[in-house]
């Protein structure tokens, strides 16, 4: 029976099962999308929503408890300043769970979690290359204009 079992504790010892939620809290931080396992998927929502959360509202104390959580400060600082202000309206859910199928090797079910505003890159080719070349001609400008300072 199931009974009084708060959480799934993914065959890990306490030690590997918090480093494993941290590393994939951070990564799905820092990458807004992350591929994973559902077992792992629904474990680690837990513990991002409840960052998330926290991180609604920016005081000291706030920071302090994230920052125990994550190593990685500049995913605090990106939590904090972009996320948590995207995040501000909703009450809450702000991840989703896309089911993929299953991993050919042990058919363990394949899933996306990813936080609910994330937009996929979908620009073309074309767009880039142009975005470059234009980057290219300013840098070219850029050089020119210094050269005929020195030359004065």
């Amino acid at each position: 029976m199931k009974h009084r079992r708060g959480f799934n504790p993914l065959e890990r010892t306490s030690a590997h099962r918090k480093a494993l939620h941290r590393n994939m809290v951070t990564s799905l931080f820092r990458y807004e999308r992350i591929r994973t396992t559902k077992t792992k998927a629904l474990a680690v929502r837990r513990s991002a929503e409840k960052l998330i959360t926290r991180a609604k509202t920016d005081s000291v104390s706030n920071r302090r408890i994230v920052s125990s959580r994550l190593f990685d400060e500049g995913i605090v600082a990106k939590l904090f300043t972009d996320i948590a202000l995207r995040m501000k309206e909703r009450p809450g859910g702000y991840t989703r769970i896309i089911k993929l199928g299953e991993r050919p090797g042990d058919a363990s079910e394949i899933v996306i979690l990813e936080l609910v505003d994330y937009k996929l890159d979908t620009g073309d080719a074309s767009d880039k290359k142009a975005k470059k070349q234009a980057k290219k001609e300013a840098k070219k400008a850029e050089d020119k204009k210094a050269s005929e300072k020195e030359e004065k």
